[in-house]
């Protein structure tokens, strides 16, 4: 698929967020979050369902105003110009809204149609887009035809229709098998290295750090740190983290006296314990009589336990 370029300052500011506030009564779903992304960046929103990331996004988009704050987008003002934002915005939500009555191609063809292009071109980018997703040869197939991982594929094949310069993806592989939530991310891939300014929301910590260029940790409508994904590991879980599993309370307690007082942190999930170290370095407990350690690399599962003191759930 042909994703033009344009001749924009790689540096130019592509979406702007600043002491973004969105409440619901009393209920706080997105508390003061400030971020922006750059043009060609992939951007993500790390957090469990829950932390406001799905909130962030359809206000970014233009269907959900803001309580305060101010967002642009390409240098629009998202809430004094919102149709002029959702434009130049390619935008996946978590319900894909396929009509089950048309075929693959007759949905694209549609949404093509009454996004402003003319019958023949919202046909022949419609094919385009197939191929590039690899759903050209299901373009005759009703949408209830085609597996689940298919069917988001065609969701994010029609917010390419108009070739935005901005795609918010909300949750974009949630489901789908490994097989098809790789075939995603190499689609990704292509699209960022066209230039095309990627902001997706994500609970899977894989994803993030194999898609995103800088990603934000949110949890309870606030961002609790921000960074690129090697960096948010340096910086909170270290290269490597010891893991053990305890066998009784008492080697549990033995674990927790021994580590008061250290720079190292213990994070409880059952009988698994996850050590890691503030300092960065790979932390040592082989004086505890009685204990197997085991290490593995860091992660920002590792990040998100140690910001927040649980796991990252899809909850």
């Amino acid at each position: 698929m042909n994703i033009p370029q344009d001749n924009v300052d790689p540096d130019r500011t592509m979406i702007l967020v600043r002491e973004l506030h969105k409440s619901f009564g009393d209920i706080h779903a997105v508390n003061g979050i400030s971020f922006e992304v750059k043009r060609g960046e992939t951007y993500g929103l790390l957090g469990p369902n829950g932390a406001g990331k799905t909130t962030t996004m359809r206000m970014l988009s233009a269907l959900s105003p803001a309580s305060s704050g101010h967002i642009e987008v390409g240098g629009i003002d998202v809430t004094e110009h919102g149709r002029e934002v959702r434009e130049i915005l390619g935008v996946v939500t978590q319900h894909d809204g396929h009509d089950s009555g048309l075929t693959v191609l007759q949905n694209l063809t549609l949404h093509g149609y009454l996004e402003g292009l003319s019958k023949s071109q919202a046909k022949e980018r419609a094919m385009e887009v197939l191929t590039f997703f690899g759903l050209e040869e299901r373009a005759s197939a009703n949408v209830y035809e085609l597996s689940g991982g298919m069917k988001r594929r065609l969701a994010i094949s029609r917010a390419l229709l108009t070739q935005p310069s901005v795609v918010v993806l909300d949750e974009p592989t949630t489901g789908l098998d490994p097989q098809s939530r790789n075939r995603v991310w190499e689609q990704l891939a292509v699209m960022k290295r066209a230039g095309v300014t990627v902001l997706m929301s994500t609970h899977y910590m894989e994803e993030a750090a194999t898609l995103c260029d800088r990603l934000s940790i949110m949890d309870h409508g606030r961002i609790l740190d921000e960074g690129a994904p090697d960096e948010l590991v340096e910086r909170h879980a270290g290269e490597e983290v010891a893991q053990v599993r305890t066998r009784s309370d008492a080697v549990l307690e033995q674990l927790r006296e021994r580590l008061a007082g250290t720079p190292y942190r213990l994070n409880e999930v059952g009988a698994l314990v996850t050590i890691s170290s503030d300092n960065g370095h790979r932390p040592d407990i082989s004086d505890i009589d009685g204990v197997r350690v085991t290490y593995r690399p860091g992660n920002l599962e590792d990040v998100f336990m140690v910001l927040t003191g649980r796991e990252l759930r899809d909850e």
